[in-house]
């Protein structure tokens, strides 16, 4: 893609559609944020919010989120035993966590900013995420919390306990809103090449800044992804022989 700015929105999509992007939901990915920043236009936004809002994930968020609402009745969900306090799915791996968006990083830093000096999940686990309580192992930031959390579902709770202990096990799954927004994001990544940066950032560094006290700018610095993480992310969900 070129350096040069995109001087309306009409070129931004035209970029959008030009981007090569391998994966099985590449297409209803464009198709989507096609459909998005067409209604922007036709709403009248400036250029300039737009480009801040995909930079910041924003599209990716909304239309991530809409496809999970559309899955509320699928199998994976109602068969989900996801419970209060059954928190094994939040033990991390790595210092990583997942990959999260910068508006999800945001939200994540000023729901957990307020907590800083206080225990957290990692007094029950090493390798847990800071945004647990440690007693209750209830998610402090819940509505806060990124689209990988709302995402990961399991049927089995003993599977994510194996799995927390280093042992693998089948059950889990990752919706597919959670591969669809990571692939609008890297759309909108693409067709910004050269002219606006589009990052992504660790979940469990940006939780842990902010409950040690350290500001967003800090935060934000210190969990930035490489740029090759959003795209070994989406390898690792893609379905097999996709």
């Amino acid at each position: 893609m070129s350096g040069r700015a995109p001087k309306s929105l009409a070129e931004l999509r035209k970029r959008v559609g030009a981007v090569r992007l391998r994966g099985a939901d590449a297409a209803r990915a464009r198709q989507m944020l096609d459909l998005y920043l067409d209604t922007a236009e036709r709403h009248g936004q400036s250029l300039d919010v737009v480009l801040r809002e995909v930079k910041a994930g924003l599209p990716a968020l909304r239309i991530g989120g809409a496809e999970l609402q559309g899955q509320a009745a699928s199998e994976p969900v109602r068969t989900a035993a996801c419970a209060p306090g059954c928190a094994f799915c939040c033990i991390l791996a790595g210092d990583e966590g997942a990959v999260i968006l910068e508006a999800e990083a945001r939200h994540l830093h000023a729901a957990l900013a307020p907590l800083a000096g206080a225990p957290d999940g990692r007094a029950w686990s090493s390798r847990a995420c800071p945004a647990l309580d440690p007693d209750t192992r209830m998610c402090r930031a819940y509505d806060a919390r990124p689209m990988i959390c709302r995402t990961y579902l399991s049927p089995d709770s003993e599977a994510c306990r194996s799995i927390a202990e280093g042992v693998p096990a089948p059950g889990p799954v990752t919706l597919g809103a959670q591969r669809l927004y990571l692939t609008v994001q890297a759309l909108g990544r693409a067709a910004l090449a050269g002219h606006v940066t589009v990052p992504t950032y660790a979940l469990s560094r940006i939780a842990a800044a902010a409950v040690e006290g350290r500001d967003l700018s800090a935060a934000l610095r210190e969990a930035r992804h490489k740029p090759r993480t959003l795209d070994d992310e989406r390898a690792r969900l893609a379905p097999p022989h996709a």
